[in-house]
């Protein structure tokens, strides 16, 4: 049973990285069911949820209103960003 809720149970750590990630890529099953588990019974994470989700937010509004050319990523960059999330 231990086991089980080992793998089943993440660290805020963990959790904050796959809320990052769901907002990029998305999540899999398993990972939005581990979340999901998470976010219940953590208060850190949802207000870091919440506050992800504003700042994300805030940032598009500043990048639609700039030069697009100055707030793209290149392809190479987007993808070092979402291995490092995997």
């Amino acid at each position: 049973m231990k086991k089980l809720m080992n793998i089943l149970m993440l660290s805020c750590k963990r959790a904050t990285e796959l809320i990052e990630k769901r907002l990029v890529v998305g999540l899999s099953s398993g990972e939005k069911i581990r979340l999901k588990m998470h976010m219940g019974m953590c208060e850190a994470c949802q207000t870091y949820e919440k506050q992800s989700i504003i700042m994300d937010s805030a940032v598009k509004k500043y990048a639609e209103g700039q030069n697009q050319e100055n707030v793209k990523l290149s392809p190479k960059r987007k993808d070092k960003i979402i291995n490092s999330l995997d």
